[in-house]
């Protein structure tokens, strides 16, 4: 019988069939039957996507009366706009809106429950305009169960 820390090098699951995935013709990996087809479809999907909204680009373009130029950049700035933000002020309102979801709770009882905390409507609101100042840190940690020091870290980046 094998000791725990006696890992074999080499394994083998003959029962585990995995199939080639492929990108122009060049390997990139393997996976589960089960697995591959739905990888493929959001892979296909997302590709569908990016064309889709640089033929909206190209169209919004024409129709403003601009160059081919300015549909690339356009397309970057829209991608970003999608982007989940990972610092400042939106990505606070995000992790608020995420901590509401955890919570399970509607609009009002979030705002009952920020309010309760010493975070009111009307700073909840500020913040989903953008703004936050230095007295919404400790409410704003509180509602979302961390530290100051990590609301801080967020919206410095």
């Amino acid at each position: 019988m094998p000791l725990p820390d006696d890992i074999p090098a080499w394994e083998i699951n003959p029962n585990a069939a995995l199939v080639p995935l492929r990108f122009d013709d060049e390997l990139v990996g393997f996976l589960k039957p089960s697995v591959a087809a739905r990888v493929i479809d959001i892979l296909n999907e997302e590709a569908r996507s990016r064309k889709a909204l640089r033929l909206a680009c190209y169209d919004l373009v024409s129709r403003a009366g601009g160059s081919s130029s300015e549909i690339e950049p356009l397309v970057s700035k829209y991608l970003a706009r999608a982007a989940r933000p990972k610092s400042g002020v939106r990505a606070i309102a995000r992790w608020l809106k995420q901590r509401q979801s955890e919570l399970g709770v509607t609009d009002a009882e979030f705002e009952r429950f920020c309010d309760s905390y010493r975070l009111p409507k009307e700073k909840l609101d500020a913040i989903f305009a953008g703004e936050i100042d230095g007295s919404m840190l400790t409410p704003l940690a509180r509602v979302l169960g961390c530290s100051i020091e990590d609301v801080m870290k967020v919206l410095e980046g």
